[in-house]
């Protein structure tokens, strides 16, 4: 019998080429190649011949390339790409600017379709600009069909899949192998995993029919309809995982943590800043969970320089202060202790020197642990500071409970390392950490801690609601008294010369620099897709021979070592070190005050939530801070998103905005949540995710272990080795 398990060359003839291609694509099954969803649909009905075209308008053309250039610009020096495009009907110039890959990756003759604007010069000729373009099998005149001959009763439609491709799979190969196996008996074994009335509750349509609509449409409702289906089902299957994982950490008993905002008083006064009111609102409202008996599960979510550090430092001092109690009874002797996670070295020393500050005037043991070696404060020798101990030293402080406070990378949750009454894990910046990650920290026959997760990543509220749908949300939405908006200014490439000088204006008033590059080395000169992209060593040596050479110019990157990198930082903190020419691994948690300007180059490089993080480095401050942001793409995508980089007030609206104008996928890239393109699509969507995690949550609520609903079981446990969230 054919089912989705079957494997893809089975199915259908493939060739070694198509194979390779297909591995590239993660297709080896009949089931993968039917969740290869089509990325967007060809309509036909913008298809124009090129005699046809008007200045003004968004047209797609079939042609065969010719003349392709690769120059600049008269005027300008832009760098451009320029080919001619001919059907049957005439030519027209294409051009597309900043992009001079496009000459390596067409060649003369290849068929295709282009798609984009057209323009006219002064002279009246006309070019099309910047146009997209699909690879084809042959030039059709338009009035035929793309699949002519192929796709029977659809040669009536407009709508056309398209698909991903790889090198030796097209999008064509694709439609015809996928309609074959619609064609066959391949989806007499499916069975629908979401339950009959949800479906007729949000009319979705089935799985069946979904699969034939989504691959071919008789119309765009079709599509649309079968996306939005799928959209329901992914969001409602991890909304199932997260709310099981919920309820199962619910179940087990926490340490009770008998704390009030009043009992920290004393502690936040030695504060080297005025609290916010969202961070006392944070604080008050993690202590109540304290006191439930249960364990917490909870996300703060705050904007760079938002102070959660400071909240992490509150609640640590509420953990640490308390004596534990065991079954009911408190304790007068030991203490309970907290395990605090960074996701680098570099992050984790930083919080170490931190809490030493916050925990100076108490004496309180702080230890961090990371691959690179171990330290403790107070040392013994000197109580003003730390010192570097034995790893098995460390441990077996931290396993006596003498040392409540440990920080470190993902070292601490190695099967060596053991705590005395951990009752409080904080993650920075850690996404994959759940209940078993929760178990790796403590004993087996301990308490379950409460888990605080910490991010300043800007996230729609459907994502959060979506990929921490097992976490509670706490919003740091209040920046410290006196810190002013950044001023972030996109830079045309010939006023480079006026941002150095404003850069220097900087440095001569005290002040020091990050410059970010999208690359450490410096690009093969023989990849034409490369030569406008600055490297970090090539720019650091260019800024120091030609721009600043008065100016103490370091660099840092991820092929450094630790060592390397913490003298760099260590240097660069100590301001010993003027300017830092880095790549994005300063994105993170870097703190260094003094620091109040940032250029970044080769923007359209980064996500814009990672832009927003590399700018958020210069806001620790209450120094006026200042953002240049170069890129070298002249689309007009790019230019909306660096808009709203520039105008958004917060992380938070930033993260809207990106969640509009990014296309499916692309939202801080859907391998970082572990998301289909359609599940991401249907972020944008909140009634919809809203409705998944109400649906989901009930059905948990009344079932926690799914025995009454086996075939939702089963479809959740296939899945669950899917989802993952990093």
């Amino acid at each position: 019998m054919n089912t989705l398990t079957t494997k893809i060359e089975v199915a259908v003839r493939v060739a070694e080429i198509e194979r390779r291609g297909l591995a590239k694509l993660g297709v080896r099954t009949v089931g993968d190649l039917l969740y290869h969803f089509p990325a967007r649909y060809s309509d036909t009905s913008s298809l124009k011949n090129i005699r046809d075209v008007v200045a003004g308008e968004s047209a797609a053309i079939y042609g065969k390339v010719s003349k392709l250039k690769l120059g600049k610009s008269f005027r300008t020096h832009i760098t451009r790409a320029t080919a001619t495009i001919t059907d049957e009907s005439g030519s027209i110039e294409a051009i597309w600017f900043h992009q001079p890959y496009i000459a390596k990756m067409l060649s003369e003759g290849t068929p295709a379709k282009f798609s984009g604007r057209i323009t006219a010069r002064k002279t009246g000729e006309l070019y099309i600009a910047n146009p997209e373009y699909e690879l084809v099998d042959k030039v059709q005149t338009v009035g035929t069909s793309l699949f002519k001959g192929d796709a029977g009763e659809h040669d009536a439609a407009v709508l056309f899949p398209i698909y991903p491709e790889s090198r030796g799979v097209s999008s064509r190969w694709l439609y015809h192998a996928i309609k074959k196996i619609l064609t066959a008996d391949f989806l007499e074994s499916l069975a629908e995993p979401i339950p009959p009335e949800i479906l007729k509750k949000y009319n979705l349509p089935g799985i069946q029919t979904a699969l034939v609509w989504i691959h071919m449409p008789r119309r765009a409702g079709d599509a649309e309809a079968a996306r939005k289906r799928f959209a329901f089902e992914e969001v409602f299957f991890i909304q199932l995982a997260k709310q099981a994982e919920r309820v199962a950490a619910k179940r087990q008993p926490a340490f009770v943590i008998e704390k009030t905002p009043a009992d920290l008083t004393d502690f936040t006064s030695h504060f080297p800043f005025q609290e916010t009111a969202a961070q006392k609102h944070a604080v008050a409202t993690i202590l109540d969970d304290f006191r439930r008996g249960e364990p917490m599960s909870r996300l703060l979510e705050g904007d760079v320089g938002s102070g959660k550090t400071a909240v992490a430092a509150a609640i640590t001092y509420a953990t640490v202060s308390s004596k534990p109690q065991i079954n009911g009874q408190s304790q007068n002797f030991g203490a309970l202790q907290v395990a605090y996670m960074c996701p680098t070295e570099i992050l984790a020393n930083q919080h170490f020197e931190s809490f030493i500050k916050y925990f100076f005037h108490l004496g309180t043991q702080v230890g961090l642990i990371t691959s690179s070696g171990c330290k403790k404060f107070p040392s013994k020798v000197n109580r003003q500071g730390w010192t570097d101990i034995s790893r098995t030293q460390l441990l077996k402080w931290v396993e006596s409970g003498e040392i409540p406070i440990l920080i470190g990378t993902h070292a601490l949750i190695q099967k060596a390392v053991k705590f005395k009454h951990l009752a409080c894990v904080i993650i920075d910046e850690q996404h994959r950490f759940g209940t078993a990650q929760r178990q790796k920290l403590t004993r087996k026959d301990a308490l379950l801690p409460h888990l605080l997760s910490m991010t300043a990543t800007p996230i729609p509220r459907t994502l959060a609601l979506t990929i921490f749908g097992d976490l509670d949300l706490t919003l740091l939405d209040e920046m410290p008294a006196g810190r002013k908006p950044i001023i972030t200014e996109i830079v045309r490439p010939d006023h480079r010369d006026d941002v150095y000088e404003k850069v220097r204006t900087q440095l001569q008033e005290g002040r020091q620099a990050y410059i970010i590059c999208p690359r450490i080395d410096e690009p093969d000169p023989d990849k034409e897709e490369a030569l406008e992209t600055k490297s970090v060593k090539a720019e650091a040596r260019r800024l120091k021979k030609d721009v600043f050479p008065e100016y103490q110019i370091a660099i840092i990157h991820s092929k450094m070592t630790t060592a390397a990198k913490e003298k760099t930082m260590a240097d660069f903190a100590a301001h010993k070190i003027n300017i830092l020419v880095a790549t994005s691994l300063v994105e993170v948690g870097v703190n260094v005050p003094n620091a109040t300007v940032i250029l970044i180059e080769g923007a359209e490089r980064f996500g814009l939530a990672q832009l927003h993080q590399l700018r958020g480095r210069v806001i620790r401050s209450n120094h006026q801070a200042y953002c240049y942001v170069f890129t070298e793409s002249g689309s007009q995508k790019t230019a909306d998103r660096l808009k709203a980089l520039a105008t958004a007030k917060n992380g938070f609206e930033l993260a809207e905005s990106d969640l509009q104008l990014r296309g499916s996928g692309q939202l801080y890239g859907a391998k970082q949540w572990g998301l289909s393109d359609v599940a991401m699509e249907a972020l944008r969507n909140q009634p919809m995710v809203e409705a998944a995690r109400t649906e989901a949550r009930a059905i948990i609520e009344a079932d926690p272990d799914l025995t009454q609903n086996p075939k939702l079981k089963a479809a959740s446990l296939s899945r669950s080795g899917e989802i993952h969230f990093e």
